[in-house]
């Protein structure tokens, strides 16, 4: 269980959601970026606090957010890099 203080932000993820990310977290072919990405939303539905995600992934808060934000509107797609999106 993840200790110290809760953040007002939350995330659900569903069953596809979690498993997708899941997979990206053992991938060869994932770019370590997404992967990381995948990392955040996954500890982030689990409860743990964003300030422990934030030192865990060696983002800022800021960046997290902006990630969060993204998937929040654009779902598993918007973790993906536009420079990955063009190049498919």
């Amino acid at each position: 269980m993840a200790r110290g203080r809760k953040t007002a932000l939350t995330i659900h993820l569903t069953t596809d959601e979690r498993q997708t990310l899941q997979s990206w977290q053992h991938s060869w072919t994932i770019r370590a970026p997404r992967a990381r990405r995948g990392r955040i939303l996954l500890l982030l539905a689990d409860g743990m606090p964003l300030i422990e995600i934030a030192a865990m992934v060696g983002m800022t808060r800021r960046g997290i957010y902006k990630w969060v934000e993204r998937f929040m509107h654009d779902g598993v797609v918007g973790l993906v890099d536009t420079r990955d999106r063009h190049s498919r």
